[in-house]
């Protein structure tokens, strides 16, 4: 369910701290439009690869504007938890929670795009 938030404590900046989902209330609906997407399939599946990542590395050349709506999508789908690192926002799956609340859905997202 998109729309109710906790506020994430272990943000070092809470002025910009980003909100993320109890995984127990993301919606399989939020989670499949998330993971519609051909950009946020793309960013969901470099993280699976290299674990942590900045915004910056994984823009594609995209936009800001563009990149922050995507990155918001995938947070509020219960995919992605964002932290911050001084000015960088790092990006990370939150793969075990995800799995757990939809098991096996991304291992077979992420087999069907590595074809």
């Amino acid at each position: 369910m998109i729309g109710k938030f906790h506020h994430d404590p272990d943000s070092e900046d809470s002025l910009r701290a980003f909100k993320h989902p109890p995984i127990e209330e993301v919606a399989l609906a939020d989670a499949l439009h998330a993971l519609s997407d051909p950009v946020r399939l793309d960013i969901v599946s470099k993280l699976a690869m290299d674990g942590e990542a900045s915004c910056a590395a994984l823009d594609g050349g995209r936009p800001k504007s563009s990149v922050s709506h995507h990155f918001r999508v995938l947070r509020e789908a219960g995919l992605v938890r964002t932290r911050n690192e001084g000015v960088v926002h790092m990006n990370a799956l939150r793969r075990e929670e995800f799995d757990r609340r939809f098991p096996g859905l991304l291992n077979a997202v992420l087999a069907a795009v590595n074809r």
